[in-house]
């Protein structure tokens, strides 16, 4: 006669789990390092990466991640600024990243999950990770996220960085098989064609399949380019002469003598940037 026995239900706090990561720099190559030493944790699953913090906020929302790898210093929004813009009583469990060592790493020792310096040592990446497996555990056992004590919201009162963009140095301009690399300080000016834009350099241009509202809007440094008309861009450290023309228009000399029409409907832009004595 055989005996059966009832199978045992697995107790869910043994039952391991996935940490679904979602890894936040906008350096690639320090993000293919994370991934590398990620793998290595069985219990870890990289389920997103991304380059700003802009975007950081949206796949946060999204993916609903257990754990963020998030950086510091970021282009279109930092560290602090992804925090305060998810909020953090809604933010995952965060371990801070940064290259830089300085009073601030202190408070994130005492304030956030954990904080990691670049360059990543294993040993330290891994101690935070093991840091995350109780935190998330612990979310996971309460079956809620876990209220803001006020210590994050004191870090973002007392340590938030200014948000401030950073634009490229450089275009990478594909020219057949190759990428030509353009110095963006030393565009002249750029004028939209259709869809794409040209860009004005030394008597040369290159046309680009980006529109002139994505650079202004992503790529040019506003302290250096000044929209002048709906369809130009200038450079406003290649201005060498402002010449009036007709119904409150003017006409922009620029280094090379190339004209530049800037229309009524910007001269105002213009007056802020250029102090006009008589």
């Amino acid at each position: 006669m055989s005996v059966s026995f009832p199978s045992e239900r697995p107790n869910p706090m043994l039952v391991p789990s996935t940490i679904r990561t979602l890894v936040v720099d906008d350096d690639v190559l320090a993000r293919t390092h994370l991934r590398a030493l990620l793998e290595g944790e069985a219990d870890v699953e990289v389920v997103g990466e991304c380059a700003d913090g802009r975007t950081a906020v949206e796949r946060i929302a999204t993916l609903q991640p257990d754990l963020v790898l998030l950086d510091v210093q970021m282009p279109l929004l930092d560290g602090f600024g992804v925090v305060q813009q998810v909020g953090p009583g809604r933010m995952p469990p965060v371990i801070f990243i940064s290259a830089h060592s300085d009073f601030a790493v202190r408070a994130f020792e005492a304030y956030a999950l954990d904080y990691v310096l670049k360059p990543y040592e294993s040993t330290r990446l891994l101690a935070a990770i093991a840091r995350a497996r109780e935190t998330v555990a612990a979310r996971r056992r309460a079956h809620a996220a876990l209220p803001d004590d006020g210590r994050l919201t004191a870090l973002l009162a007392q340590f938030a960085l200014p948000t401030v963009p950073r634009y490229p140095d450089s275009l990478a301009v594909k020219l057949g098989d190759q990428y030509h690399v353009l110095r963006v300080p030393d565009i002249d000016w750029i004028e939209a064609d259709g869809n794409h834009s040209r860009l004005h350099i030394a008597q040369r241009h290159r046309l680009i399949a980006k529109s002139l509202a994505l650079l202004e809007r992503q790529v040019l440094d506003p302290a250096r380019f000044l929209r002048v008309h709906r369809s130009s861009i200038v450079n406003i450290s290649k201005v060498v002469a402002v010449e009036p023309m007709f119904h409150g228009d003017v006409q922009l000399v620029l280094q090379n003598g190339t004209r530049v029409d800037c229309s009524r409907r910007y001269r105002s832009r213009l007056q802020e940037r250029l102090y006009f004595t008589t």
